[in-house]
């Protein structure tokens, strides 16, 4: 069976695979350079940011100001 997982590798040489992958035993692989820059630097920002953005906007006072959306209709 061969698979093709998405992966970034930084200056080091570190190979980080951008999906998880479980194998039942050992297996070769071959590893593709490609000339173009990761996609994941934004999506990465994003999640990083998640949990101080968390904080600002899961208060009450959020809750009330944006309360007029979920209003039925």
């Amino acid at each position: 069976m061969i698979q093709t997982i998405e992966a970034i590798i930084d200056e080091q040489g570190n190979v980080k695979l951008l999906e998880p992958i479980r194998l039942p035993k050992l297996h070769r692989a071959f590893v593709t350079i490609l000339e173009e820059e990761p996609a994941l630097m934004l999506h990465e920002t994003a999640l990083l940011s998640e949990a101080a953005l968390g904080e600002d906007w899961n208060r009450p006072e959020e809750d009330a100001a944006w309360s007029h959306l979920q209003q039925a209709q």
